[in-house]
């Protein structure tokens, strides 16, 4: 039996399952942190040997990460140890979530194999939606649906997998995690809306900002487009970002950064073999 938790939306879970189950489990903090902490490694060393020469560039990396290292280095937490910085931010974040929580700190690996496989399962309904607009997507832009909002010049499928991998962690790092939770703050507790309202307009508000993201990129004090605006396009980042944000409200941080990156994953190979000839 579930029921609603509403002093738990902050740290990205809404329901509350039986206790020890998988589902209580996988959606702990600490269980966010195990989980993806090989991702945020991969992103790590991929942005390093991938290459090396165009690093203080930012041109292989993500936006979200981008934004989270600049507002650290604003607030002289990042300096020389900058490119570590932002990991290390998402391990503090997490590990302060799990005390917060005061949830069992029991992690048990074999979890991670259906962890796995859910992420992969919550991926492919939007990978589905991308490809029927793609079937009626003129051939020049088929491949607009399935892009990531990253830094990419010099392009490679093990590029664009590390930059996706990227996206699933600092994007929902960025608009769910953090953002979600100011809205929360904002709608619920500064206007005094009610919490059912104030989680629909955050998921919304959230979802909106973060497909515009994608085509309008904030960075070193200027605005710059980094793809023309598509209407259709923009609708179906739109829809993204309330699925995911769905996702991070029942499931909570490690669940939807996983099946974001998945997401990602999946969609750079869909986007190689049948869409692209630039591989």
């Amino acid at each position: 039996m579930v029921k609603e938790d509403k002093s738990k939306f902050g740290s990205g879970q809404l329901l509350n399952f039986a206790k020890d189950s998988y589902l209580e489990r996988t959606s702990r903090p600490i269980y966010a942190l195990m989980f993806l902490l090989p991702f945020i490694i991969f992103y790590e060393l991929g942005t390093i040997f991938i290459n090396t020469d165009v690093l203080d560039k930012s041109q292989i990396r993500v936006v979200a990460f981008v934004w989270l290292q600049q507002g650290l280095e604003y607030i002289n937490l990042g300096g020389k140890f900058s490119w570590v910085a932002p990991p290390l931010f998402v391990v503090i974040i997490l590990l302060w979530m799990q005390l917060a929580s005061r949830k069992s700190w029991s992690f048990i690996v074999t979890d991670v194999i259906p962890m796995t496989v859910e992420c992969i399962l919550i991926a492919i309904p939007l990978l589905v939606l991308s490809l029927v607009l793609n079937s009626s997507s003129a051939p020049s832009n088929a491949a607009v649906y399935l892009q990531n909002g990253s830094l990419v010049v010099d392009r490679s499928l093990l590029a664009d997998v590390v930059t996706g991998i990227g996206a699933g962690i600092y994007e929902e790092l960025i608009f769910r995690l953090i953002l979600i939770s100011l809205l929360m703050i904002i709608f619920q507790d500064v206007l005094r809306l009610e919490h059912s309202n104030a989680i629909i307009l955050s998921i919304f508000v959230s979802a909106a900002l973060f497909s515009a993201h994608h085509h309008l990129v904030f960075l070193d004090g200027r605005v710059s487009q980094s793809s023309p605006f598509s209407f259709s396009v923009f609708i179906f980042r739109t829809i993204a970002g309330v699925y995911f944000a769905t996702v991070f409200a029942v499931r909570g941080f490690g669940i939807t950064a996983g099946a974001h990156a998945f997401y990602d994953i999946l969609a750079t190979i869909i986007n190689a073999a049948f869409f692209s000839e630039q591989y």
